[in-house]
């Protein structure tokens, strides 16, 4: 069964402002998007990033310090931790909040390739309507927002994938499987970026390389996200039933402005997962995973060679070749979105080698590349030129006026699968086959009788007993467009959930 989203950490800043405050501003900024005043709804009790899919639980975080300290700096605002995470559910199923310094939008879960694509540009457009109607209030184009990973306010933006994987499936096995793809993947799926930079360092010009998230990988893996940022996180919070259901969350991804691109990093790390779950994936020991990922970045000529525990090294694409010649032997003539993902995985891994001009509007890295390039030529200067940074930011920027890659795609350059009927009906309804739909329906049609929200459960108030739809199970598309279906045609929330729990107890 297939699930997935994203979840896109935005940069945000206000070019009006000498000094910018990233809370306040990322607070306004979600706030800007309502028309109605914000009543708090979203319920956190049901996340808990303590528990570690390695089996055991941890007592504390790096980032539960960093909250305590954010707390305290925090503790002068007029305003409360809630009214501050402005934590808003769409009409389409999506989580829209303020994560601290930065704006996060969340798609609903999606099963098929070209809703994720739809609802991800989505959330592209829900930062932007938001910073337009924050900059009419401002009386000009202050606000600006970029889907990047680069350092804003000395903070390391993320980008991070997130999939359904059944429990059966052991945890060492994921490890094992997934650490060499997800070291390799960046030669697809690198939004690409100019300099290097890291946690302690700060910024050094002068070169260009595939990734911008690849630079922040300290460790193979970790429950932490904020620091000691794992290749692998073995965070255990399934937002499911977690005796059925683990969620693979991956933070080693960048922000991809590419549909091609986006594509491609969920469609093949699917496939990885599927491959994993049979015991067919590669057989890959990496010998130092944080030092390999770190090197293949930093060589856009795709040579560079990472050593394996056997003494043998490969290069990203070689890795990349095995896992796809493997997805190829077991999943060909699966159904189309597997076809798809297996015929433009191959093309891709060999264009990198060949003509990566091909490439230019499918991937990132690529598309960057030969932007800057060109501009380098014309306005003859270097790698070091402080230029070519700020034009590394622009190339992010969600303004359509502004953004690079949005004024690219505009003249017709950029690989879409997505038309803009696919991205008008992605704000305004989730997927009519996944439990995001459910939750958008549930906003559209009940919206003053919810009381609290979780991505798996949600509880209406009125009545003499709260209602609650539990979700945690809710994951076969027949069930979800029946429930859809009940919800539909209730005149209450409570006629809904008695006529939807007497179907599930006439079922068992």
């Amino acid at each position: 069964m297939r699930l997935f989203g994203i979840e896109t950490e935005y940069g945000i800043t206000r070019e009006d402002l000498d000094v910018v405050d990233p809370v306040v501003e990322s607070m306004e900024l979600v706030r800007a998007y309502l028309t109605a005043s914000f009543e708090r709804r979203w319920d956190y009790s049901g996340e808990d990033p303590h528990e570690d899919s390695r089996g055991f639980r941890v007592s504390g975080l790096q980032q539960d310090k960093e909250e305590d300290e954010f707390a305290k700096v925090d503790a002068h605002r007029p305003f409360s931790f809630h009214e501050m995470k402005s934590d808003l559910v769409l009409p389409n199923g999506a989580r829209f909040y303020n994560d601290h310094t930065h704006p996060e939008y969340s798609t609903p879960e999606c099963r098929t390739l070209r809703d994720l694509l739809a609802h991800d540009r989505a959330g592209e457009r829900v930062v932007q309507r938001a910073a337009e109607r924050r900059n009419r209030t401002l009386g000009g184009p202050h606000v600006q927002v970029y889907k990047n990973n680069s350092d804003f306010h000395g903070h390391s933006y993320g980008c991070h994938d997130n999939y359904l994987v059944p429990r059966a499936v052991p945890f060492p096995a994921l490890v094992e499987g997934m650490i060499p793809f997800l070291i390799s993947r960046q030669v697809i799926t690198g939004a690409g970026k100019v300099g290097v930079e890291a946690q302690e360092s700060g910024f050094v010009p002068g070169s260009y390389q595939l990734s911008q998230r690849s630079d922040f990988m300290e460790t193979d893996l970790s429950v932490d996200t904020m620091h000691n940022r794992p290749i692998l996180n073995t965070r255990d919070e399934p937002h499911a039933d977690p005796k059925k259901y683990r969620r693979l969350h991956l933070i080693i991804g960048d922000a991809n402005m590419c549909e091609y691109a986006t594509a491609l990093k969920v469609g093949t790390t699917q496939l990885v997962l599927e491959l994993i779950a049979l015991n067919r994936a590669p057989k890959i020991e990496i010998d130092q995973p944080v030092v390999a990922v770190k090197h293949i970045s930093r060589d856009n000529d795709l040579k560079a060679a990472v050593r394996q525990k056997n003494g043998k090294t490969l290069t990203g694409v070689e890795i990349q070749e095995q896992y796809c010649a493997a997805a190829e032997t077991q999943f060909a003539g699966s159904d189309p979105d597997t076809d798809w993902i297996l015929r433009e995985w191959r093309q891709t891994l060999s264009l990198l080698t060949t003509d990566r001009t091909k490439l230019v509007g499918r991937l990132d890295w690529v598309t960057k590349l030969w932007l800057l390039d060109t501009f380098m030529r014309e306005e003859r200067i270097g790698w070091d030129d402080p230029w070519l940074a700020s034009l590394d930011l622009e190339y992010h920027n969600v303004n359509a006026e502004r953004g690079l890659y949005l004024g690219l795609e505009a003249e017709g350059k950029a690989w879409r699968m997505t038309t803009e009927a696919d991205i008008e009906q992605a704000l305004s309804a989730g997927p009519s086959d996944t439990r995001g739909g459910v939750r958008g329906l549930c906003v559209r049609r009940f919206p003053d009788q919810i009381k609290s929200m979780q991505w798996e459960r949600i509880q209406f108030s009125g009545g003499l007993m709260p209602k609650t739809l539990e979700m945690g199970d809710l994951f076969d598309p027949e069930d979800v467009k029946a429930c859809a279906a009940v919800l539909e045609t209730a005149t209450s929330p409570a006629d809904a959930m008695t006529a939807w729990n007497r179907r599930k107890d006439a079922r068992s």
